[in-house]
Formats: structure tokens, sequence, C-alpha cells
């Protein structure tokens, strides 16, 4: 049962849970998801550069990327992940901090050949442009991001099998970003 849900309270804010389930074990899960490093190549529809600012410690606490971030919809965000708690393969927390503010919440729960994994996302529009247009478009920016966990779900299950083969061929491209400027191909 994948998908994501939204609970709100004013405009500028969103609360997201979303479910995914993956074929895989939470340590395959946890490399890929705990290594944010790599989110531009298995993530590559909404990851569209990510640049480490930080090193962070040996249970990932402290490491921090920026992000430069967009959707099925023609506008990008840049923020600033950090990891908040250990990464383990229970899970682990981060902030967001620029286009975006507010935490968000990995979980990893084995379900005999499958990971349920949950990303509670509890963020604020900082952008100009979202924060102006919030009450009109919200709808529009929840189904932005409703497609972007989805890219993220389907992404994440070809990584796995591109790492357990050892092997891209015969494994399909993650897909690729919507309305990019020749610049950023």
């Amino acid at each position: 049962m994948a998908g994501t849900t939204n609970k709100t309270g004013k405009s500028t804010d969103y609360a997201f849970v979303t479910v995914w389930r993956v074929p895989g074990t939470r340590e395959e899960v946890v490399n890929v998801l705990g290594d944010a490093s790599t989110l531009k190549q298995w993530w590559p529809s909404v990851y569209l550069a990510v640049t480490p600012a930080a090193a962070g410690g040996p249970d990932g606490v402290g490491a921090s990327f920026d992000l430069h971030t967009k959707g099925w919809l023609p506008y990008t965000l840049t923020w600033r992940l950090t990891v908040t708690e250990p990464v383990s393969l229970d899970g682990f927390a981060l902030t967001a901090k620029g286009d975006l503010n507010g935490t968000g919440r990995w979980k990893f729960e084995e379900d005999g050949p499958e990971v349920v994994i949950t990303y509670d996302w509890l963020v604020s529009a900082a952008k100009p442009l979202l924060r102006r247009l919030s009450w009109l478009l919200k709808p529009a920016f929840s189904a932005n991001h409703h497609w972007a966990m989805a890219r993220g779900e389907e992404s994440l299950k070809l990584e796995l099998r591109r790492r357990r083969t050892g092997s891209r061929t015969n494994i399909p491209e993650p897909p690729k970003p919507t309305f990019v400027r020749r610049a950023q191909r």
C-alpha cells in the first residue's frame, strides 16, 4: 500500500505521511536512503543537484547537503537537508532549511520479504512563490509532492534491484525530471 496523505494547518504549512512498500531488507533500504549524497543518481526526477555541506559523525548526525529539487510543476526549490538523528535500521530524522523549512522522519519496518517505509514530512513553504500562492494553489503544490514521492518509490525499487544484481544493464533507468531547462540536462 503506497501513498501519501496530507494533514495541513495554515496555508503555507504542509504535513505529509508517505508509505512505500519495497522488496528488500532494512539494511538495503538504509544503504540507499541513509546516503543523501546519492539522491541525484537514483532519484533524478526530483533531485537535480546534491552538494555535500558537512560530513557529520559516524552515525550520520550532522551530515548536511544543499539540494536543488523539483516535482512535476515548473518550479524548483533549494534547501539544506541536515541529519538530526542517527541513521539506523529503524530510520532517521532530518531538518529542512531554505525554500522549505521543517522536519522529516524516515521509518523502516521489515514485513516478510519487503520493507515498509514511512516518511513523515512536516514543512512550511518559505519560497516567495509558494508562500504567496499557497492559499490558492495548495492542492496543486500537494499534488506535486505526491508525484515526487511516487517517483521516489519507483526509483528506490529500481535502485535496490540494481544494487542487488550489481548491474545497470537489464534494469530500466529511473524516471527523469520534467520541465528541465536545457542547461540542467
